[in-house]
Order: structure tokens, then sequence, then C-alpha cells
């Protein structure tokens, strides 16, 4: 279900240890009904206008933000705007199945050529590919950075965890098609799930084929279990996974996950990122382009800072 309204405003601050202090949000709400999602925190802002319509809120009803482009380039073009990088899509996917029918991010990528602004765009989708020809010409003028995350290669689970976002290997595609631009491409492997996503098999896959699509830069991420998110996974779980409530009990007995488990995870990776000769310099790439930046390491992006539960 769509509901259209009109905001004020386009672009949100955001603080934290990340490397941009701006968030654009087209839509509220995301169609890809993602089970381990950290932004159901934000269906009580739906809720306001369905009574109480349940947990499934963030998922089957969406706001789309119709006037997005019009409050945008008044923020853009005042004089107190200093062409900072704006993150598109921290919390609702601007390219969820909503974007196939509204398309208001042509308008916004419109803008963002016309004042040189530098962009973070992170999706799950490959309708990212209907607007390569201005992503490109974007990439051309300033910084661009397309991230794609990908949690699973085994498509069964994907269409579980998942069901309406597009399958892995077309979300690989997306990165090897923008390799062909000025944009700098990386993954996201956030969140890695604990019993379901964290097999060797699965992890050497992504990986394999992150250096295989010539990745700039890959960012894991270790998954939180707090809040609605918590609530609504424990739920999931129960119905799908029912033998793996006890050990997520075990490791998320206060939303955080266990530091022995973390560690090994972490050690998994490091040695995965070694053998594929793959960077989690996040920054480099952003240095380049836009100087002053501070330089992350790998262990930024893990417990504080950006996790799977800030992208």
């Amino acid at each position: 279900m769509f509901e259209e309204i009109r905001v004020t405003g386009a672009l949100n601050r955001v603080r934290g240890s990340i490397p941009y202090h701006w968030d654009l949000n087209i839509y509220r709400g995301c169609e890809h009904g993602c089970q381990y999602c950290y932004a159901m925190y934000s269906q009580r802002y739906i809720k306001a206008g369905y009574g109480n319509p349940g947990d499934s809120a963030f998922f089957d009803r969406v706001c789309v933000k119709t006037n997005v482009a019009e409050a945008l380039e008044k923020q853009l073009r005042a004089r107190t705007w200093k062409k900072e990088v704006i993150n598109i899509g921290g919390v609702c996917d601007s390219y969820q199945p909503a974007e196939a029918k509204y398309g208001l991010m042509r308008t916004v990528l419109e803008l963002m050529i016309e004042y040189k602004n530098p962009v973070i765009i992170s999706t799950k989708s490959d309708l990212i590919l209907r607007d390569y020809d201005l992503l490109a010409e974007l990439a051309g003028l300033t910084y661009v950075n397309i991230a794609v995350t990908v949690t699973t290669m085994d498509e069964k689970l994907r269409e579980v965890l998942e069901p309406s976002a597009s399958p892995s290997e077309k979300r690989f595609s997306v990165l090897k098609a923008f390799k062909d631009t000025g944009a700098v491409t990386g993954l996201h492997l956030m969140p890695v799930l604990p019993f379901l996503t964290d097999n060797p098999r699965n992890m050497e896959a992504i990986f394999s084929l992150a250096a295989e699509s010539e990745v700039d830069y890959i960012l894991p991420g270790t998954f939180y279990l707090r809040g609605d998110t918590r609530k609504h996974f424990f739920k999931f779980l129960s119905l799908q996974f029912p033998e793996l409530l006890e050990p997520y009990r075990s490791l998320y007995r206060k939303g955080g996950l266990d530091k022995t488990y973390k560690a090994e995870i972490y050690g998994s990776i490091s040695s995965l990122m070694e053998k594929y000769h793959l960077s989690a310099d996040y920054m480099k790439p952003m240095k380049e382009k836009l100087p002053g930046f501070k330089q992350l390491k790998l262990s930024d992006f893990s417990g504080n800072g950006i996790s799977g539960e800030d992208i």
C-alpha cells in the first residue's frame, strides 16, 4: 500500500562515526521485507496514519515523498550548503519496488548533477541500473559511491530473508556494471547472521564474487538485535527456524553480539580479505576525490560506528 505525502525538508542530519553527515530517504518504509532490518523502529511514524497496523507496517505500507526533489533543491541551493556527501537510502532503499512506479530517483540524481553534489547510494536492487546514465554522468563530476548489500548466495534462503529484494547474483551484476564508470563500488556484507549466513561456504562465495567484481572495498557488519527488530526477528525465527531460537537467545542476551563469536567472525573475515586481496578501506577512494576525511579502520565498523544498524 502506498501513501503519497509531502515533506518540508529532504535531508536529515546524521551523527556518529560515519563518513557523511546527511541522509536522504525518498520513501518511508521499505517493501524489500528484510527480516533483520534495523529500521523497523521507523514504523512508529507510519502508524500515525493507520492506527495500529502491527509489526509489518514498515514493509507493506510505504509513504512516498512526492515533493522530495523540490524540498531537496531548496536545501542544495542554499548559500549555507557546502556540497557535503549525501547518503541516499540509509533507512529505506531508494530502489525498492515503489521506485519502479514513481521514478523519484531520476529527478533527485538530475539535481545532484546540476549541483555537482557527492553521493553514496546503498541498495539491494538492480533497478539502480535504470539510472546508469545519470550516475555515470554524476561520477564524472564528483564522488559517487555505489554500494550493494549482499548477505547470502543461497537463493532459497535469500527469498526467506529478503523476499522482495533482487537476487544476489543480480546485485553483483550492478557492481560489475558500474566498474565502467568513475563511480566507487563497494559491497556491504551486512549483517552477517549467525547460523544462517555465517557458514564458510557462503562467506567464501561472497568474497570470491566481490573479488571478481573488482569492488573498491567490502564492509562487513555483525547483527544487532534491539527494539522492534529484536521482537520481529525472534518471531520470524519461531516460524521459519525454531531450532535457532535458543542459540540466538544465548548469543544476544543483551542485544549486542557475544564477544567471542564476534571475534571469531571478524577473524574469518580478515582471512578472506587477505585471501582475495580485498580492502575494507571505505575512506581511501573518498579521500582521493574529497580531501579532508579521516581514515577509518575495519574495527571502526564493528560494534560502534558503521554497522548493520547504520546502513
